[in-house]
């Protein structure tokens, strides 16, 4: 696993949005948006926060041999859509996923998977 300068093992909590979910007001968003701060404030007073990003909608899929094949995505038939991550530090995966049960988006049904990020060698 990934290390911190402080020698801890690094997750990453990547968060999947219900595609047929409402939209929320902007009052709500504002609301929910100071529940994500105090969330992610939290973890930081705690040394776990290492970052976190939004991910816009936009994007290109590419696979086979040297990407021949490019699609738009992601595409609006799938069920959940990655919209955001959170890089955290913490003990051991029980742990990370402990952190990651105070995250606000599970009461707006939003999925948080937590993986354990690995370290590559040094190149």
């Amino acid at each position: 696993m990934s290390k911190t300068k402080a020698e801890k093992p690094l997750f990453l909590f990547l968060f999947r949005n219900p595609v047929d979910s409402p939209d929320p007001s902007p009052e709500e968003m504002e609301k929910i948006f100071g529940k994500w701060m105090e969330w992610m404030k939290s973890m930081n007073a705690k040394g776990q926060f290492v970052g976190a990003n939004r991910l816009n909608d936009a994007g290109k899929t590419m696979r086979g041999p040297r990407g021949a094949t490019v699609t738009d995505g992601p595409f609006v038939e799938t069920k959940e859509m990655v919209g955001g991550y959170v890089l955290a530090a913490g003990g051991n995966l029980a742990q990370a996923v402990e952190i990651a049960r105070g995250c606000p988006g599970l009461d707006y049904a939003i999925a948080v998977e937590v993986r354990p990020v690995e370290q590559m060698p040094p190149i």
